[in-house]
């Protein structure tokens, strides 16, 4: 099977990934790209600050809003490491972001094509597209580790 090269937005989240696990958080990771651009980079800390909204959705989205200085995001782009959680969902449609990329689900935690399943309510006020699997085992392997190495 030919594997292609990762696009570099979700190379860049999984870096991230990498950034997160260096410090002891969970490793995930996640970019926001415009016009092409990565405009913002981040990931979890919910740990290092104290704060359990310090996802790297959450976090890329604020660093996104402070460079576009608007709080809408449209035309922009997620891509990030891992399923978004039900919190994060919700911040990507108050967010307005156009399309939602991410590496690997999340059965437990997921709330985009598991669990909540946020964008497919009828009260949800915005659809981004959604795009999975990019990046999955890459991303998958990294979380494994990760746990594993703390049991």
């Amino acid at each position: 099977m030919t594997r292609w090269p990762l696009p570099e937005p979700m190379r860049a989240a999984l870096d991230e990934a990498l950034r997160a696990q260096g410090e002891d958080e969970v490793p995930i990771g996640a970019v926001i790209v415009k016009d092409g651009e990565v405009i913002a980079a981040a990931h979890n800390q919910p740990r290092g600050q104290c704060d359990p909204t310090a996802h790297a959705e959450i976090l890329a989205i604020r660093a996104a809003a402070k460079a576009l200085r608007q709080e809408r995001l449209d035309g922009c782009d997620l891509w990030v490491s891992l399923e978004p959680c039900a919190m994060c969902a919700g911040a990507i449609v108050h967010a307005r972001i156009a399309r939602v990329y991410y590496a690997a689900p999340d059965a437990k935690g997921g709330a985009v094509e598991h669990g909540a399943r946020v964008f497919d309510q009828p009260t949800c006020l915005h659809r981004p597209e959604v795009y999975s699997g990019i990046g999955e085992d890459e991303a998958a392997n990294m979380l494994r580790t990760f746990f594993r190495e703390r049991r």
